[in-house]
């Protein structure tokens, strides 16, 4: 009888033993974020950064596209805009895919947009890189501002819908 109640006196402190390790396990660290699944480290800050560099660069290839500076950074700046601006606002209003999939789709219909304004200017006679430059950023702009009415409208609806 005493046996026995050992035994279970010394499982019982191994399953307490194991549930505080686990506990330790699962909490967050010094250092790292509050929400679950925020990576912590040194990289931490890397996609806010490559995202900042990303829109410095796009804006002064559309800046230099339309001064028509004849600096040779004009043409690898301006392409990088005529890529990432009509891409960020495509893979903005596709929020409902995965990850890949709305980088495929928003790079494909970037590469879709860049051809119809180049072809629409094209036949109409009224070919020009500032103008092709100011057309994709109309495009891009809208789109954009569509995706930021259509949320805030969602989210609007969603609190009267939590009130009622």
């Amino acid at each position: 009888m005493q046996g026995l109640q050992s035994k279970k006196a010394a499982t019982a402190a191994t399953t307490t033993t194991t549930a505080s390790q686990d506990t330790r396990r699962n909490r967050p660290g010094p250092g790292s974020g509050s929400r679950s699944g925020q990576a912590s480290g040194p990289g931490r800050d890397l996609a806010p950064l490559l995202a900042g560099a990303a829109t410095a660069v796009g804006g002064i290839g559309a800046a230099l596209a339309l001064t028509g500076s004849d600096s040779p950074l004009r043409a690898p700046f301006t392409l990088f805009f005529l890529l990432a601006a009509p891409a960020a606002a495509i893979g903005a209003a596709l929020s409902g895919l995965d990850p890949f999939a709305r980088l495929v789709a928003a790079l494909a219909g970037a590469v879709v947009v860049d051809m119809l304004v180049a072809q629409t200017m094209l036949a109409l006679h009224r070919w020009s890189a500032p103008g092709g430059t100011l057309a994709v950023s109309a495009f891009s702009a809208g789109t954009l501002l569509l995706v930021l009415v259509r949320r805030r409208r969602a989210r609007t609806a969603a609190v009267r819908g939590q009130d009622a």
